[in-house]
């Protein structure tokens, strides 16, 4: 009877599972035609909640279509290098990789600009770089070494570019989400036109102070874009047993919200634009990123003891954000093959250089251990591995 009621608790589990949605295989939208050099599409529908949605109708150029395959592209290349250093232990610590996730960061930057803010979690690298960082400033910085974009003192959890509006990866999960809420409040206060874009995924979405920022934010009507990244596992747990509702665009409540095919940059790109017009002219407004992850959570968690190597092969198949707009390019005649190889060639070599130039950077200097912490030391001392060890830095 015991195994009888195992077996019937899997099946309905597995069927939740499925009515869920999950990790869905919605393929890519379809291509209704090409002018010139300009290419027209249907992306796969929005959901909302509480709006009308956004046109599904979208245009892309040939040359923006060639940028969004190299900047898809370059983060790929990026990530996979990434996970290489790691596995020959040049990168300790904990790293967290977006290959798979890349078509939400480039979307996003393809319809905001360097004014909007941005916070986001610890899954920070491509962030960093469609920031306008470098390559060399991540991997450095996941080497800990003095180029890296925090000096090589914050790792794969902290990479910050302030010049362009970029603050940070927040190493608690969802601590992100209040900032963005304060960072919407200075935009509102300055009044230039600009939104704030909170970051956060699915394993952070039942967290309270992300409701606590939802209640703030539309209170005072901040121009606030709240942004779950819905990877579909949170840490390594389905987002059907972790949340009661995995609709995460609806989790506003009181306001409005929309779910986007994530892994379709061009459908990215509309729904920002139309998310950014919202919430400037009415307040915030909450967006579900429909994305996946090839990797696991990080690097110490193999990715596959929660979900099957079929489903990530699947998805690499039907839904992957570059083969899609490689497969936009070239079907329709705006590109050769040939032509993209010759982008993949250039970035490869782009990502090797960073990857010399890293090694060959110093580490950080032990004195460092105190900068930006006291403005005066005050002549203390750090204990050593051993206690009777003290060291003084000036």
């Amino acid at each position: 009877m015991l195994a009888l009621a195992g077996g019937a608790l899997r099946a309905s589990l597995g069927a939740r599972a499925l009515a869920a949605g999950g990790a869905s295989l919605r393929g890519y939208g379809t291509t209704l035609g090409v002018e010139g050099d300009v290419l027209t599409a249907e992306v796969n529908p929005f959901k909302t909640h509480r709006i009308d949605p956004p046109s599904t109708t979208v245009s892309a150029t040939k040359a923006e279509l060639l940028q969004y395959f190299r900047d898809l592209y370059r983060l790929r290349r990026m990530e996979i290098s990434a996970d290489m250093l790691y596995k020959a232990k040049a990168i300790r610590g904990f790293c967290h990789l977006y290959d798979g996730q890349e078509a939400v960061i480039v979307g996003l930057e393809a319809a905001l600009n360097h004014k909007d803010s941005i916070i986001t979690s610890y899954r920070d690298h491509a962030t960093h770089v469609m920031r306008g960082g470098t390559v060399l400033e991540v991997i450095a910085e996941l080497m800990g070494r003095t180029k890296g974009a925090s000096k090589g003192k914050g790792g794969s959890m902290h990479m910050y570019r302030r010049q362009t509006n970029f603050f940070g990866g927040q190493g608690i999960v969802g601590a992100q989400v209040p900032l963005g809420a304060g960072l919407a409040l200075a935009h509102q206060y300055k009044g230039e036109g600009g939104v704030a874009v909170a970051m956060y995924g699915d394993g952070a979405a039942n967290q309270g102070q992300i409701f606590e920022s939802f209640n703030m934010a539309a209170l005072w009507d901040l121009p606030c874009i709240f942004v779950c990244e819905n990877n579909h596992y949170g840490m390594g747990t389905a987002e059907w047993r972790a949340a009661k509702s995995p609709a995460f665009y609806t989790r506003g409540d009181y306001m409005p919200g929309m779910n986007c095919d994530g892994m379709d940059v061009l459908a990215v790109r509309q729904a920002f634009a139309y998310a950014k017009e919202y919430a400037v002219a009415n307040g915030p407004i909450v967006l579900e990123m429909d994305t996946y992850r090839y990797h696991g959570h990080s690097m110490s968690d193999p990715g596959s003891t929660y979900r099957t190597r079929d489903e990530i092969s699947s998805i690499r198949q039907q839904r992957d954000p570059i083969e899609h707009v490689r497969k936009l390019l070239v079907d329709n005649g705006l590109a050769e093959a040939s032509e993209l190889k010759a982008i993949e060639k250039e970035v490869k070599a782009e990502i090797d250089g960073a990857i010399e130039e890293a090694k060959a950077a110093a580490h950080p200097e032990a004195k460092e251990l105190w900068t930006n912490i006291y403005q005066d030391d005050l002549g203390m001392t750090l204990r050593g591995i051993e206690s009777n060890h003290k060291h003084k830095y000036a």
